[in-house]
């Protein structure tokens, strides 16, 4: 079986890293397309060499840019790859730009589409991500979901076709896939299979490394449960200063009762931010408030505060940060489901979550940009307790390519 996988962004590095290995221990073959989504050391290069993942066969490199330009250049750059190619399936993961021009690019050339991640719904029309994901699974012949929850979503939609009676599938060898299709119908609804999550595949085997090999705690001079991890890169919280204040606004609050707030800058907020009042390019040249340690973990101007602003770290790093933090506040998706896994209580920086069943058990608190809301979340935090495994087994990658070995001998 010959395998085209494309990924491009920090997320989709870390789901297809466990599938590729599991690709490879049944002999299959795979050809990565890496389409330069996230294309500097700390958002792309270090996935490869820290989580074993095979070196991609093609980086595109197209870089950031307009929603039109980046899916429009990864679609006529990925559907040469694939003619050429001739893979048995098209491999997607996620919500991305990367993901929909993947999808597109095969369904045009009659490449049977399978998506990683399937079913995920914010129900927020304004999300790019959200039409990513919905286009992707009306167009995809496989979807291989995560959760329960997200079977449901697809129910709700209109899909029928589904493995089992939509619960978590064992193994493709049980008898809950006895009226698993052989063939797939290219004009009948996709078959939904409910795998569990990739995330927490990998989750369970780069933890282990993270614990080996990471020295991040060191680096910065703190100790473990005496912090707060802070990330934010969203469009709809970098695109809109008042936003983006509110939420640096409430970090600041909360760095105020002698709790670091350690904030890894993703690439674009960085931007926005120099571009706005706080002023942060490079080093920290306008003192404020707002203003943390500087750049380079601990090195540069500005006022010396709680507020630790550091450059992006490597994914074992953060790991490492995540684990011992007291609590994370993000607008990441994955970040969210790693907090959970990890037992860390979270604050999501967004009106909604995809992974609803992280705020049902009380893992996980919505504030949105809510400057009172996330503070009071962060101080007055009481984690769900117990916290069940919600997302699996450990072996949906196994399972993954077990089904697709499957349907396609």
């Amino acid at each position: 079986m010959k395998v085209v996988s494309v990924v491009g962004a920090r997320p989709q590095f870390i789901k297809a890293s466990p599938v590729s290995n599991a690709l490879r221990q049944a002999d299959h073959q795979e050809f990565i397309i890496h389409t330069g989504q996230h294309y500097d050391y700390e958002m792309s290069r270090v996935f490869f060499d820290e989580m074993e993942l095979p070196e991609p066969d093609v980086n595109l490199e197209v870089g950031s840019g307009s929603h039109a330009k980046q899916t429009g250049e990864m679609l006529i750059q990925i559907e040469n790859i694939l003619i050429a190619e001739k893979p048995d399936w098209a491999l997607v993961y996620g919500d991305t730009n990367s993901t929909l021009a993947g999808a597109l690019a095969a369904v045009k050339l009659h490449i049977p589409v399978a998506h990683v991640e399937a079913g995920l719904r914010s129900f927020n029309r304004e999300m790019p991500e959200e039409h990513n994901r919905v286009l992707t699974d009306h167009i995809s012949d496989l979807l291989f979901c995560p959760t329960k929850t997200a079977v449901g979503n697809l129910i709700n939609e209109g899909f029928k076709n589904i493995a089992g009676d939509g619960n978590l599938i064992e193994s493709t060898n049980s008898r809950s896939l006895d009226s698993f299709p052989l063939i797939l119908d290219p004009y009948s609804s996709p078959l939904i299979a409910n795998v569990g999550d990739v995330m927490y595949d990998s989750i369970l085997h780069n933890i282990k490394l993270a614990e080996r090999n990471s020295r991040v705690l060191d680096r910065l001079k703190i100790k473990p449960k005496n912090y707060v991890l802070a990330t934010v890169h969203r469009a709809e919280n970098t695109d809109y200063p008042e936003r983006l204040m509110s939420i640096f606004e409430a970090f600041t609050q909360i760095a105020q009762d002698d709790i670091p707030v350690i904030i890894p800058l993703h690439p674009r907020t960085r931007q926005c931010l120099s571009n706005s009042k706080f002023k942060i390019d490079g080093f920290v040249k306008t003192p404020s408030p707002l203003m943390g340690e500087g750049r380079g973990e601990g090195e540069g101007g500005g006022e010396k505060t709680p507020l630790r602003i550091i450059d992006p770290v490597s994914y074992l790093d953060m790991l490492m940060l995540e684990q011992n933090a007291n609590a994370i506040l993000t607008d990441s998706g994955g970040m969210q489901k790693e907090a959970y896994f990890l037992g860390v209580p979270c604050v999501t920086l967004r009106t909604e979550t995809e992974w609803v069943e992280t705020v049902e058990t009380g893992w996980n608190v919505i504030a949105g940009a809510d400057r009172g809301k996330i503070v009071e979340a962060v101080r007055c935090f009481k984690s769900g307790s117990p916290r069940p495994e919600l997302y699996g087994d450990g072996r949906a990658s196994q399972k993954i390519v077990e089904i697709l070995t499957m349907l396609t001998c």
